[in-house]
């Protein structure tokens, strides 16, 4: 009759059975049965009937419980469509009544009998009659006696005599499992773990394996794997006498295989688990996956009651995928696209182990991945004095500007009141692979007294030790344990496999030889951004550039920069000599130049020192060059037309160094960008002064080199008027993180404040400078694309922001027709996963 009713269906291998009509374990049952394993007999109910019974409308209790025999005990378990939506806990032994309790106490055991069925009492009392739980508490007594007392208390609580009829019992736990279902808490948490609002929910009513009585019985779960490292390891526990997942929580459960430590199921049942590791096995190879087996045993005979995907780690997932690729169970395409890219940052930086315990202070933006815990500094100064005592130190600012970049190198980790996902912090603490939380507002920054306050009154001090996870964008109190990274064979046999598939290169984001050594080890194809004015802040340069500033005339502005030449012409070289035979995309100075200046009293006082100035020419000099939007004013190209020594300097620089370099290896051919270009006009300015510099260093050297001019595309109107400047420039690099930023008329630094209640109500779909805007952003990107390449076939086109790093991104411009895309170094293996992803879904349609 079930096979009639697509409602109510009973699993047989040719069963009418889907994952998206009667949920993943109804469908998994269905592929073990196919199998011919030892599954006991289910009846599914589709995701239709058991919205039918949260409403009232019960089935025919007669024909469901037609497959069973008459006297059979069941469950109900859950199914849904995926099963990290979660779901009502099963219920066992229905159909235990005083009859069937005389019955099985001849059979198993009078201890046994009242055990299943004070088990059954108390599961109904609580989850279908409501009853409180606490009504059992004071039940001391086991077997009869204690069955009789809970009996009695359900009597009592519940004003009628515990039901005997099994019909009766299976409708009220379906009924009360549906309708638990459908009820709003469980819908916010499901839709939490990503499940949609309407998401459906199927049950199983399952023949019970008793798991209790004579001979060897109980109940475990089995894999053949470690779920934390992937690792080849029958793993899982077994408890005698035991039902469901008891096993799991029992303090006597036992190993499996045999194991010093204790007793273990292949000693007791060696039969049986010779069962069980076959049974596992088979579903390995036959259903293309690691699988967890909840199995009973019933007098030595093995019944399967479950299979569902191991759950696993990050670092487990990738080992498994390859494995199973390796063992030609499904092909490395498929192994690929088992893997969420951003999952492999767990694998890249160390990690808060998941089972140790969190006492989170405070939550911001995820802006660096990772995790780390120190004592608590307040400026640069103080991180790089902890470093050089040897101590773990996290720096934490309002916000982090580009003198903080020392700091940011002594620290573990950074934290900072203000900012979003493309703040300076976020963008140096991904380049330096530095765990960092942005836009922690609810905390209370008082730099001046020193200390940071959480929103429940605790109060941390300079020296007190928290807790950075970037990856969940959470503060944490203490020091939780950490697991380590792990980027072992099977990471880098994955990466060599997605080398093999993807088709657009992926460049790192570098500014310094260690930025640089990282996206080489990490397989990167070039630099496609080097920002060159963190190569500045260093001291001695500092004061150099501070000089250049003040200077009133070219002739004193040369001279300075004179003496920073060699300096930036030995950094060009190291950076070519690590990227050797790979290009290297070197930015040309964009910050104003305000930045390079100190912001405070004591600062200006240092400087008029330092440069033998009085202390008043110094603050009007220094507030001369303040402006009311320097994100909008005198940077970038606007730098190079107006105070063109600077530009002159670092293009010298470069040819230098790319002569210095390619003495002793394979020749270096260098890419010079110019920033925030809106105008034809700029780049002819900008380019003819690069290419009288180039002359000059042949004509000196007698030296051949060959390099690229390029436009960092960041403003609306280079995008519109991209077709004019195409025919200059041999590449254009859109910068997405200003481009965003220009197309909303959002600053980038100050959006986290409110973004995350205009994605909550739907303004923006996501946060827009963390995943590309592909509608608006995005038809300036292919506007862009369009009109230069119509003007210049042959153009290399890419986008340089942290968007870079993001699949969807990669994805969008793929098919935009890019050349590349650059990211932080740390997330080189994220973006090349990603690109495979993208090429081989195409491949197959």
């Amino acid at each position: 009759m079930q096979q009639d009713n697509p409602d109510i269906t009973l699993i047989t291998p040719s069963a009418p059975m889907h994952a998206n009509t009667h949920g993943g374990r109804a469908k998994c049952l269905q592929r073990l049965v196919r199998l011919d394993l030892p599954v006991p007999t289910t009846v599914a109910l589709s995701f239709d009937a058991v919205h039918r019974i949260a409403a009232g409308d019960l089935p025919d209790m007669q024909a469901l419980l037609a497959p069973f025999d008459e006297d059979a005990l069941v469950c109900v378990r859950p199914s849904s469509e995926d099963p990290d939506w979660g779901g009502p806990g099963a219920v066992l032994n229905i159909g235990m009544n005083d009859a069937t309790y005389v019955d099985l106490a001849d059979a198993l055991g009078q201890d046994a009998a009242a055990t299943l069925y004070m088990r059954f009492v108390q599961a109904y009392a609580v989850h279908v009659a409501k009853l409180d739980p606490d009504m059992f508490d004071d039940i001391e007594m086991a077997g009869q006696l204690g069955l009789s007392e809970a009996l009695h208390a359900y009597e009592e609580e519940a004003e009628e005599p515990f039901p005997q009829d099994r019909g009766v019992q299976l409708g009220a736990v379906l009924r009360s499992m549906a309708r638990a279902w459908e009820g709003t808490t469980a819908r916010l948490l499901r839709q939490a773990k990503g499940a949609p609002a309407d998401a459906g929910l199927g049950l199983v009513v399952q023949h019970m394996a008793i798991g209790l009585g004579q001979g060897e019985c109980g109940s475990g779960v089995i894999q053949l794997v470690d779920p934390q490292t992937g690792l080849e390891q029958i793993t899982g526990r077994y408890l005698s006498q035991s039902q469901g997942r008891d096993a799991l929580t029992g303090e006597a459960a036992l190993f499996l295989e045999r194991d010093e430590r204790g007793p273990s199921l292949e000693e007791a049942a060696p039969e049986a688990f010779a069962d069980l590791k076959a049974h596992t096995a088979l579903m390995r190879t036959r259903l293309r996956e690691e699988m967890q087996a909840e199995f009973t045993i019933e007098n030595g005979k093995v019944w399967l009651l479950d299979g569902v995907r191991v759950p696993r780690t990050a670092r487990a997932a990738v080992r498994i995928a390859v494995r199973l690729a390796d063992d030609g169970i499904i092909p490395r395409e498929e192994a690929l696209l088992r893997i969420d890219p951003r999952a492999l940052n767990e694998l890249l930086h160390r990690q808060v182990d998941p089972t140790a315990e969190r006492d989170v202070l405070a939550r911001g933006v995820a802006a660096s991945p990772g995790a780390a815990h120190g004592a608590i500094v307040f400026s640069a100064a103080e991180a790089q004095a902890s470093a050089a005592r040897g101590e773990a130190c996290i720096l934490v600012r309002r916000e982090t500007s580009p003198e903080d970049i020392r700091g940011m190198h002594a620290a573990v980790a950074v934290l900072t009141e203000r900012g979003g996902m493309t703040s300076h912090a976020a963008v140096i603490g991904r380049g330096l692979g530095l765990p960092c939380v942005v836009g922690a507002s609810e905390m209370r920054f008082q730099l001046r007294k020193k200390t940071l306050t959480a929103p429940d009154g605790r109060t941390f001090r300079q020296g007190d030790m928290i807790t950075i996870d970037g990856t969940h964008g959470e503060v944490l109190a203490g020091q939780p344990a950490l697991i380590e990274a792990a980027q072992d064979d099977a990471f880098q046999t994955l990466m060599n496999w997605a080398d093999e598939f993807r088709d657009i290169n992926i460049r790192a984001n570098a500014d310094t030889p260690a930025d640089a050594a990282t996206a080489r080890s990490f397989g990167a194809n070039g630099i496609g951004l080097c920002r060159t004015e963190h190569m500045f802040f260093e001291d001695d340069r500092l004061i150099v550039m501070r000089e250049m500033i003040f200077a009133d005339r070219p002739e004193d502005r040369r001279a300075a920069l004179d003496r920073l030449l060699p300096m930036q012409r030995a950094d060009f070289t190291e950076l070519f000599r690590i990227m050797e035979g790979k290009p290297v995309c070197i930015r040309l100075l964009d910050p104003p130049l305000h930045e390079f200046l100190p912001h405070d009293r004591a600062g200006h006082r240092e400087l008029a020192e330092a440069l033998d100035l009085p202390l008043s020419d110094v603050t009007h000099r220094v507030e001369a060059l303040q402006e009311y939007n320097p994100m909008l004013g005198m940077r970038g190209v606007r730098l190079g037309v107006t105070v063109p020594e600077i530009y002159d300097m670092q293009a010298r620089a470069i040819f230098e160094a790319t002569i210095e370099a390619s003495r002793d290896g394979d020749p270096v051919v260098p890419e010079i960008m110019i920033p925030l270009v809106s105008a034809k006009r700029e780049v002819e300015i900008v380019k003819n002064r690069v290419d009288s510099v180039a002359a000059a260093v042949y004509n000196e050297t007698g030296a051949e080199f060959t390099y690229r001019l390029g436009v960092m595309v960041e403003t609306p109107r280079a995008c519109l008027r991209a077709g004019e400047i195409a025919p200059h420039a041999a590449f254009l690099s859109f910068g997405t993180n200003d481009l965003t930023q220009m197309t909303y008329g959002l600053s980038r630094d100050d959006a986290g404040r409110f973004m995350s209640a205009y994605v909550q109500r739907g303004v923006f779909p996501e946060d827009p400078f963390h995943t590309l805007d592909t509608d608006g952003v995005g038809e300036l990107l292919q506007i862009g694309a369009e009109r230069g390449r119509a003007a210049r076939p042959d153009l290399i086109l890419s986008i340089c922001g942290e968007h870079g790093g993001s699949p969807e991104s990669i994805g969008f411009c793929r098919k935009a027709g890019f050349n590349y895309v650059s990211c932080s170094p740390y997330r080189v293996p994220v973006a090349k996963l990603a690109a495979a992803q993208h090429a081989v879904l195409d491949k197959i349609g």
